[in-house]
């Protein structure tokens, strides 16, 4: 399983690092390095991993991932998740990983998804 992340930094600074592919063991720590390299490097600005196209987490790879971010955000809460799916929500569970501490909100972005993960209005009582 390959995975790309495409570096790319706004007006204001921030850096967006969208991942796309798969994640393993293979490819987490190269990302893990880059991501060491960008908190160091950049240390007033804050990092978003955009995990729109990322359609795959290995078991061996999500822990060095939770690792990763929590070990970076221990000194400051410099990295923060984007468009983190359902299931993977679910995985970081497993690993007792608050994604909601470092989620960036973005609940109106995709109304479809919100609509599946929280249940379609026609289920629901209402007077």
């Amino acid at each position: 399983m390959t995975m790309k992340a495409r570096v790319t930094t706004d007006a204001t600074g921030n850096i967006t690092v969208l991942m796309e592919g798969g994640m393993d063991y293979e490819n987490i720590v190269p990302l893990k390095q880059e991501l060491a390299s960008l908190t160091s490097k950049y240390p007033s600005s804050q990092i978003i991993l955009d995990m729109t196209s990322l359609n795959f987490v290995g078991s061996s790879g999500i822990g060095v991932f939770v690792d990763t971010i929590r070990a970076l955000n221990n000194r400051k809460d410099q990295i923060r998740l984007s468009n983190v799916s359902s299931e993977f929500f679910k995985v970081f569970k497993l690993y007792n990983f608050d994604a909601m501490e470092v989620l960036i909100n973005e609940f109106d972005s995709d109304v479809t998804e919100l609509s599946n993960y929280y249940g379609s209005k026609g289920r629901t009582f209402q007077n």
